[in-house]
């Protein structure tokens, strides 16, 4: 058979669901893998899941046949979950577009076969036939098998880490087309099978391990990952994965497993122990073969739970030419040799048989000859358990470690399936750059819409803010001059609610000194001082008229509200807020000319720089209340609208008073609106070790951690990170020399983490540029042009002229 014509041996009858009816007479149960990330499973996770398999997989009934595919195919990045509305938007999507990279995906098929016989030799023709009457024989049958494999499936997903989805009607097909077209796409084509397997495009060829001789000393779930493990730390991949992702070629890894009964095997072992103890001829070969089954036997007879199987592992791949063939046959040759084993190389007929066989329809053609004879556990350790990274549907773009792809995150987690609480921190010594990747989820977040608050020591976001100049407002201390900022705006009688009244109470009581703890009568007296002046004073609010009607009031202002002195001090209220206003030392602060607060509710942006008045505590403490105050009226003002608040410098920001308690409270009331909180350290040890700092901590479930020379040891014990989070985080490794510069960042949310990149195009670096003569440059542009999209093109392009 030198040609084979999908279309007059199609092999598949009829589907049920996901059951397949083979046309040779096999029942096919098919399932999509979801495996785990690539670098996300440490040792003892590719145990658990190396056990977990086990459990479900031995209780299946004698007979059945196991077969896992896992397909790996040359692709090309298409972007489509790119947004491409703004200008680095636009430019993110354009750099990364196209780019290649080795799609995964990963099946597994539970197959009964017509016939439990595999001791035939020679090569079966896979394209027999067996009457369609045949199937309502088994019906009975079937639904036996149809139960056991639920069970199984029903097990495998009590593992959080694996998900499983009944294939469809319309996969089996588009697979079986796809596998017998050899992977050709845009043409139907034939299967030429001469000297050499051609499809279409592509030649194909096959390595297998299909003996007990393949094997050498040592099979495990896992081993030293070479390139991420250092003298100090041990980092871990699947015992195969070189097979995987790491051979960044088409192919296709098959491992196939019939389940054997246990206790015909023992005998049959026994029997042929007995024969090669005896045999006269007694050579190397056969010395290594009666080792080996001695050693199978030692393990069937001291494991109860020990489960026969036979078995085969091959590796199908292809390439246009004959040439580019031989060189990916040597680098399987090359990983198989580092796993100490040995592959078998089919030709001819041979190969013919490999290549049709191991589509999932088939794969019970496979003859004593072709399988190894091991235990269950042996087999399960060349299980592929991990895939590429995988994307949100929504989120912040970083970039996968493999291929340094866009992977959207899901750090906000509307539906709290990861996490509760989606505060966030970020801790990185100066220097790694914790200013540009705090620039990059910030700047996504405000492009889908939420709002954010940010508090600022060094003017790290007004270069990615003037690309959005009429949705930003940057508010910094400047002697003589007003803040921008009256909390006593109201557009209209409806602002005045309970909330607001409470806010304003609370910043006035704050202003007034009157410490953390105020009495409940004095609150209420406050509150009823502002109900009144509002309903009288109907326009143009701010502090002055406010201290202009208490002074005007001031000698029946008790009588007419019906309050105590000692709950509302007249004097006292404007002696103190006498600095504030009129010809007082810090009056500029509240001064009120074009009234600015309606553009402060209204932008979806704040920036507060407190750089320049870190050193003054009197301005510092009122910029922190109006920072307050701004805050509960715009991340606080609509439950349904998303909000940020930003900490920048956070540990500079400490030496404020009360700022960590400040902060606790946001993190308090913060539950109760959509939102979140961010922190950005040098070092978790910046945080006092206290109960607040714990309760912070406790409320953050999103950890950024860039690379840190120090050590990571601090960060593990405050945070109660795993051994595997501690060695991906010194695993961390930055690319910041030639063409596509990346650093690498560990991401932690809720329980699930990773190590991500950040590689970005031209004009978001240069859009996230905090310091230095590139980013003088930029804004020198900008003061010209006014117009930062049109200074950061402006700047690339002398850079690509010089």
């Amino acid at each position: 058979m030198n040609e084979f014509n999908l279309s007059s041996h199609y092999p598949i009858l009829d589907i049920q669901d996901n059951l397949v009816f083979a046309a040779n007479g096999n029942l096919v149960i098919g399932y999509q893998l979801e495996l785990p990330e690539i670098y996300s499973l440490s040792e003892k996770d590719f145990e658990a899941l190396h056990a977990q398999f086990f459990q479900a997989i031995k209780s299946l009934p004698v007979g059945t046949i196991v077969h896992k595919q896992d397909l790996y195919r040359k692709s090309i990045y298409k972007g489509d979950q790119l947004q491409r509305e703004t200008f680095l938007q636009k430019a993110t999507y354009q750099y990364f577009k196209e780019r290649n990279y080795l799609e995964h995906q990963s099946y597994l098929y539970f197959i009964l076969p017509a016939s439990k016989s595999t001791k035939a030799s020679g090569y079966i023709n896979p394209f027999r036939t067996i009457k369609t009457d045949f199937y309502k024989k088994i019906k009975t049958r079937a639904n036996a098998f149809q139960r056991a494999v639920h069970d199984v499936i029903a097990f495998i997903q009590n593992s959080k880490k694996i998900e499983i989805q009944p294939l469809h009607s319309s996969s089996f097909h588009q697979q079986t087309q796809s596998y017998f077209n050899g992977f050709n796409e845009h043409v139907d084509t034939d299967i030429e099978l001469d000297n050499e397997i051609k499809i279409g495009k592509y030649y194909f060829d096959v390595l297998a391990i299909n003996s007990e001789l393949c094997f050498g000393d040592t099979l495990q779930s896992s081993k030293i990952n070479e390139e991420f493990t250092s003298d100090d730390f041990s980092f871990h991949q699947g015992f195969i994965d070189g097979l995987g992702l790491n051979l960044h070629e088409n192919h296709l890894v098959n491992q196939i497993l019939f389940l054997d009964d246990k206790h015909r095997w023992r005998k049959l072992l026994e029997k042929k122990v007995t024969a090669l103890q005896k045999s006269s001829n007694f050579g190397t070969q056969n010395k290594v073969i009666l080792e080996k089954i001695k050693h199978i036997l030692d393990r069937i007879n001291k494991d109860e739970q020990s489960r026969i199987i036979r078995g085969q592992l091959n590796v199908i791949y292809w390439s246009e030419t004959l040439e580019q063939l031989k060189s990916i046959s040597s680098q399987i040759k090359g990983e198989f040799k580092e796993l100490d084993m040995i592959p078998y190389a089919p030709k001819g007929d041979a190969r013919k048989h490999y290549y049709l066989n191991s589509y999932f329809c088939y794969s019970s053609n496979f003859t004593d000859e072709d399988l190894y004879v091991s235990d269950l556990k042996h087999a399960l350790c060349l299980w592929i358990q991990s895939t590429n990274y995988k994307s949100d549907q929504q989120g912040v773009i970083f970039n996968d470690r493999q291929h340094n792809l866009p992977i959207l995150k899901d750090v906000w987690d509307q539906k709290k399936r990861r996490i509760k609480a989606r505060n966030f921190a970020i801790f990185a010594p100066t220097g790694e750059g914790k200013s540009f990747l705090a620039n990059n989820i910030l700047r996504q977040y405000f492009e889908a819409k939420v709002r954010l608050v940010i508090i600022d020591l060094g003017g790290s976001y007004s270069k990615f803010a003037k690309l959005y100049p009429d949705q930003h407002i940057i508010l910094r201390y400047q002697h003589g001059e007003s803040l921008g900022i009256n909390p006593f705006y109201i557009s209209s009688e409806q602002d005045l609610t309970p909330e607001r009244l409470e806010d304003l109470s609370v910043f006035l009581l704050e202003l007034m000194a009157e410490g953390a703890k105020v009495s409940k009568a004095k609150q209420v007296a406050m509150k009823k001082v502002l109900l009144y002046y509002y309903k009288e004073i109907r326009k143009e609010h701010s502090l002055s008229s406010l201290y202009d009607f208490v002074d005007h009031h001031k000698d029946h202002f008790h009588q007419l509200l019906g309050i105590r002195e000692s709950y509302f001090s007249t004097y006292d209220f404007l002696h103190i807020l006498s600095e504030y206003v009129g010809d007082g030392l810090y009056s500029f602060l509240f001064e009120v000319g074009e009234d600015q607060t309606y553009r402060i509710e209204d932008k979806q942006m704040i920036i507060f720089e407190l750089d320049e008045v870190r050193d003054n505590k009197e301005i510092l403490s009122v910029m922190l209340k109006l920072i307050k105050s701004a805050i509960q009226r715009t991340i606080w003002r609509n439950r349904s609208e998303r909000g940020i608040i930003l900490f920048d410098e956070f540990a500079k920001q400490l030496k404020f008073q009360n700022v960590l308690e400040s902060v606790e409270f946001y993190y308090q009331a913060i539950r109760k609106q959509n939102g979140a909180i961010g922190i950005i350290l040098q070092s978790i040890n910046q945080l006092p070790q206290n109960a607040t700092s714990a309760s912070i901590l406790e409320n953050t479930q999103v950890v950024y951690s860039l690379r840190n020379e120090k050590g990571y040891n601090d960060l593990q014990k405050r945070l109660n990170l795993s051994s595997h989070d501690l060695n991906q985080l010194r695993s961390i490794r930055n690319r910041l020399t030639g063409d596509r510069k990346y650093t690498e960042m560990f991401i932690k949310i809720g329980k699930e983490s990773n190590i991500f990149r950040l590689e970005v195009p031209p004009e978001v670096y240069a859009a996230y540029l905090t310091d230095g003569e590139e980013s003088d440059q930029i804004l020198r542009l900008f003061q010209e042009s006014g117009n930062m999209e049109q200074a950061i093109q402006d700047f690339l392009q002398s850079k690509n002229e010089s």
